[in-house]
Order: C-alpha cells, then sequence, then structure tokens
C-alpha cells in the first residue's frame, strides 16, 4: 500500500509541475519596446509606434533613453492631456525601464523641459 501511494503522489506531483510549466509559458507577455530602435526620444511619433498593436495584461512596455535628458512619468489621463509632471503615479529614471502592464489605460509622458508639449508621450489601452 506504501508503495502504491508512493507512485500515485508522484504521478500527481509530475503532473502538476508539468501544467504549471505550460500555464507559465502562456502567461508569459508580450514585449514592446517603446520605439522600436529609435527608444524613448523626443524626436519621435509615438502614436504611429502604437497604431496597430495591441497590448494585453502581462505584456511588458520598455522605455530604453538616455537618462540624463529624459525619464517616464506614468499619470493619469488629465496629466496626459495637459502635461502635469508632478502629478505622477510612477517615474522611471534609469534609462531601461519595464512596466508590466494591466488592464485599462496607461498613460506616460517625459517629464523633462518641453518634451511632453512636444510629443513625448504616449497612451495605449491594455486588454486581458
Amino acid at each position: 500500500m506504501g508503495l502504491q501511494a508512493y507512485q500515485c503522489s508522484s504521478i500527481i506531483t509530475f503532473y502538476l509541475c508539468l501544467t504549471t510549466s505550460f500555464i507559465l509559458l502562456y502567461a508569459k507577455g508580450e514585449t514592446h519596446v517603446v520605439g522600436d530602435i529609435y527608444g524613448w526620444d523626443d524626436f519621435f511619433d509615438f502614436s504611429n509606434w502604437y497604431d496597430g498593436k495591441e497590448f494585453h495584461v502581462g505584456d511588458v512596455l520598455v522605455f530604453n533613453y538616455e537618462s540624463s535628458l529624459h525619464n517616464v512619468l506614468q499619470v493619469d489621463s488629465t496629466a496626459y492631456e495637459n502635461c502635469i509632471k508632478d502629478s505622477y503615479t510612477q517615474r522611471f529614471t534609469s534609462g531601461n525601464d519595464s512596466v508590466v502592464l494591466k488592464e485599462g489605460r496607461a498613460w506616460f509622458i517625459c517629464g523633462v523641459d518641453d518634451h511632453c508639449e512636444n510629443g513625448q508621450k504616449l497612451h495605449i489601452t491594455v486588454t486581458p
């Protein structure tokens, strides 16, 4: 009886590990490099960049930029529309920042000088 119980528990453990592996592979989100090879720059048209892209929960946005020239502020819609730089929910300054996306809308601006006013901002909708 002890050997049968051990074999049964081994099979169940193997099945759980296999199932978990498949779930983790399936749940891994896509990585989107903002601005592609140009990165997060104030001379790039971000509305053209995200046009036609789909963003899903668990996807990752990667912001690449020169940290002495730019930053990334995650803001709400009002701060996005009006380029309000002191009203952010998250501030990124490393020059290579990753944001895991959650369902809903997300707004990002550059908080340096007049970069936001000149178009260095991005808004996306994230779906399940």
